[in-house]
This record gives C-alpha cells, structure tokens and sequence, in this order.
C-alpha cells in the first residue's frame, strides 16, 4: 500500500486529552440529546445529525497534496467504519437498550476497554502490557459498578415476551454487546486509518458514508414528520448534536489515535459515563450515591495506569 508522507503527530499528553475529551462530549450529547429523541424520530435524527455535519466538514474532504491516491483496502476500512461505528451501533444500541434495562446495558458497554484490547491484540499485534491490561480491568470494574448502582426503576424497562424461544431481555443484551463489538471495531479500524490519512479527511469521509447509508430512511421519516414540533431551542440542541457528534469527537479521537496505541486508547471510553453522569448532576438535578463516586475513582484509576509515563519511553509501547 503506497504510504503518505509522514505527518506530525501530537505528543502523548496532547493525544491524551484529545482522547478524553472526545469521550466526554459523546456521554455529554448522549445526556443533552434526550429532549431530541422525545421529539425527532432516530432515523431522521441521525439523518440531519449526517447532512449538518457534512455542511461543516465540506472543505475537510478535499484531498490534501501529500495524501496518495485512496487504496481499495482504505476505500473498504473507511466505508466499514461507518458502517459498523456509526450505523450498526447506533441501530444495535438503540434497539438493544428498547428490549433490556438500562442497568443490564451499562453492564454490558463496561466491556468496551476489553473487547477493544482484544481486537487490537488480533488485527493490529499490539501487545498488551501488565498495566494496561491493569487499566483495562480498573475501566471495566468501574463502569460496571456504577451501572449497578443506578436506581431499581430502571429495572422496569425491560420488554417481556420471548423470540425464537429466548426471552427479549437476552436479545437486548446480545444487541448491546454487538453495539459494544462495533464501537471497537471503529477504534481498531480507526488506528489503521490513521497510518496513512489525516484526522480532518477520515471524519469527513467516514461522515459522508454514513449520510449515504442512513438516507433512504431519513427521506422517509421526513416525508412523515411535522417539523413544526422542532422548537428553535430544539434546533439550537440539533446543530450542537451534530458538530459534536459527527465532526469535534470523530476528529478529537482521530487525532488521538495517531499516537495512542488503540488497545489504550479504549480505555479512555471510561470518560463517556463520567461526563454523562456530570451533565446529569449538573444540569438535570440528578445525584450520585457514594458508590457511584467510588466506581468513578476506580474507573478513572485505569487512566491514571494508562498514561502516566512506564520506566520505557515510546508512546507505542504497552
């Protein structure tokens, strides 16, 4: 595969916050975007979260001069991270969490840091040092923890019933886990992406597919929708859905992954319920239990073990 030019990557502190603060805004809209839910069908949602991202990010798509021409091995890796980051998990964990409790989901999405380890592990050969399988296991623990502790009314969301004899409960669980197996394949397939394309291009490009995909059925939904229910403070919340969504996290975690071996860089999904809960705490009149803040500390211990500096230099070691 003909390889770009070489093109500076960030130091690791830098990478670090990129990491963390795009994982933040994703649990801060996922917490701000329920008053957008309540009143845009998701299909539509998705379809102007795409259409106004790729506005912002027109100018992104341009080919820069140093960038070889797009390989079919790069066309395919761009195309299937869309598909499986943005459409399948979205498809996966919208229906999976409608047919589970939300406490079972975040059980189940506390796997993200260890199915990212492993995957890395078999597609990308990264080794997986002692401390950061110790950081994978604290981020695991502790996202696991704090979605126990959340109130037993959750419990009253599950759907009874069964299909093909298993009961819908167990279907939401294994859609949820396919949701957790999408979102690190689009790390893992990210790191790769990022050898050879800028941050700026791949969230441009990977935004463009996914516009294309869910398409047909944002026409659809449009078609049937009274958009006089959007408030302008809805479409306000909208556009700030749609750059953080599509253009500030994709392009933060982009630039991240540069530097930041993809097996670590899962690890800093911890940030994703921590800034969700704060938005909660903060904005919606929400409180944590003392055990919710001790499975914070516990999460955020893992990225304490996975960024502070190891005896051995190089940001590519584990």
């Amino acid at each position: 595969m003909t390889r770009a030019l070489p093109r500076s990557s960030p130091s690791p502190w830098l990478a670090y916050s990129c990491l963390a603060l795009s994982m933040s805004l994703v649990g801060s809209y996922v917490a701000l975007s329920k008053p957008l839910v309540a009143v845009i069908p998701v299909f539509l949602l998705a379809w102007l979260r795409f259409g106004i991202g790729g506005l912002a990010m027109i100018s992104w798509l341009r080919k820069p001069a140093d960038e070889p021409p797009l390989t079919t091995r790069t066309r395919w890796l761009l195309f299937l991270e869309s598909f499986l980051g943005n459409f399948m998990f979205s498809i996966c964990m919208l229906f999976g969490v409608s047919l589970t409790t939300a406490v079972a989901a975040g059980v189940v999405m506390s796997s993200i840091p260890a199915v990212v380890a492993i995957l890395s592990a078999l597609f990308l050969k990264e080794q997986i040092g002692k401390r950061t399988a110790a950081a994978i296991v604290c981020a695991a623990a502790g996202i696991g923890l704090f979605s126990l502790q959340k109130p037993p009314a959750d419990s009253s969301t599950a759907s009874g019933g069964e299909f093909l004899g298993v009961s819908l409960a167990v279907w939401g669980n294994l859609l949820v886990f396919a949701a957790v197996v999408c979102e690190a394949s689009y790390v893992v397939i990210g790191k790769r992406l990022t050898d050879g394309l800028g941050p700026r291009r791949i969230s441009s490009i990977i935004n463009l597919w996914g516009f294309a995909l869910v398409t047909p059925l944002g026409i659809w939904t449009a078609w049937h929708f009274d958009f006089s229910q959007v408030t302008p403070t809805l479409w306000g919340l909208l556009v700030f859905y749609a750059l953080a969504a599509s253009v500030w996290t994709v392009w933060l975690w982009m630039t991240g992954l540069k530097t930041v071996p993809a097996s670590r860089a899962g690890v800093f999904t911890v940030m994703l319920p921590v800034s969700a809960a704060a938005i909660g705490v903060l904005f919606m009149g929400e409180t944590l239990t003392a055990l919710q803040m001790l499975a914070f500390g516990i999460a955020l211990m893992g990225l304490l073990l996975a960024t502070l500096p190891g005896r051995t230099a190089g940001t590519a070691s584990s």
